[in-house]
């Protein structure tokens, strides 16, 4: 029988499936892609008796597939941190799922494996700007200050990695990067031994310099609107300015968006980090939108629609 491991490209995904790998190792096809592929069950050309594992991608938005899936006699197991409506019930269907806007997917792997793995769910909670949740569970780890630094750099170049609107906008393959990560059980080892972190570190700090140059499209008592260039590193950048300015200004939302190959945006949306509430409200307004409520996006906003988006941010976040 076969395997899939279906997992999101992100710093989240790629560290949820290293742990869960590390303790069950197991021969599989990875299906993966760039953070905002997340229709990815439907790739899955799982037969009765296969077996499946999803993370950190968007049940709602897979629920179709997943479905087919289940009716073909695969069995799934899901671990997600989305929002994603009333979960399926069936035989086949095992689901670890919490849209807690301070839990990540790595996070929710960790507690199902009893902590055996924990400073890889450190890394996946600090790439999805969870600091606080990052620290608190380092804890246990009795890390030095400069240990605990080290991984949240891991964790939001890894992160980093992900953002783009196609593959060719990424550094790194995220199926290549998992299994260079996965050489290592311990992320320090992955610190020491693999160049490609230098990499990612030194093209993150160069986009980051850049889209720090760019004046914001609109500054709204709730936060700001930013609208980088049509230019790969604007793809790649567009997550981590969207966490650089949350972290900028903890009391604001931001949004970050980049033109599309369809005539619109594709827009990165964080709520306030002193709420962490709002961002998937406002992106489900709009037809491709959707995520959490501490960050959201949406994969086409047309043109058209960028007052309505303006409108619907200040409504969103001036209430929150």
């Amino acid at each position: 029988m076969a395997h899939f491991d279906v997992f999101n490209g992100d710093a989240d995904g790629l560290c949820a499936l290293h742990q869960l790998r590390l303790a069950d190792p197991r021969d599989a096809t990875l299906v993966t892609g760039v953070k905002r592929d997340i229709a990815l069950l439907e790739r899955v050309a799982a037969r009765p008796g296969d077996s499946v594992t999803v993370l950190d991608v968007s049940l709602e938005t897979n629920r179709a597939a997943l479905l087919a899936l289940l009716e073909r006699g695969a069995t799934v197991q899901y671990f997600d941190h989305h929002s994603c409506g009333p979960i399926p019930r069936h035989a086949n269907l095992h689901a670890v799922i919490d849209a807690m806007p301070n839990v990540c997917t790595g996070m929710l792997v960790d507690r199902y494996l009893g902590g055996i793995h924990r400073a890889w769910a450190v890394v996946a909670a600090f790439g999805d700007n969870m600091a606080q949740a990052a620290q608190e569970l380092a804890i246990t780890l009795t890390l030095r200050a400069e240990q605990l630094s080290a991984l949240q750099e891991l964790g939001e170049c890894l992160n980093y990695n992900a953002y783009g609107d196609s593959e060719a906008d990424l550094i790194v393959h995220p199926a290549h990067l998992y299994h260079l990560l996965h050489r290592h059980a311990d992320p320090f080892s992955f610190l020491h031994a693999e160049p490609v972190l230098q990499r990612l570190r030194a093209q993150r700090e160069h986009d980051l310099e850049l889209a720090g140059a760019i004046p914001p499209h609109a500054v709204l008592s709730s936060g700001r609107i930013v609208v980088l260039p049509d230019a790969a590193w604007g793809r790649r950048v567009r997550g981590a300015y969207g966490n650089f300015l949350a972290n900028a200004r903890p009391e604001e939302a931001s949004a970050v968006l980049t033109p599309n190959r369809l005539g619109g945006y594709t827009v990165s949306v964080r709520a306030p980090l002193s709420t962490m509430r709002g961002a998937a409200q406002l992106c489900e307004r709009f037809a491709t939108g959707g995520g959490r409520e501490a960050a959201a996006g949406i994969n086409h906003l047309p043109a058209e629609k960028m007052q309505a988006f303006l409108q619907s941010f200040s409504q969103t976040f001036d209430t929150a």
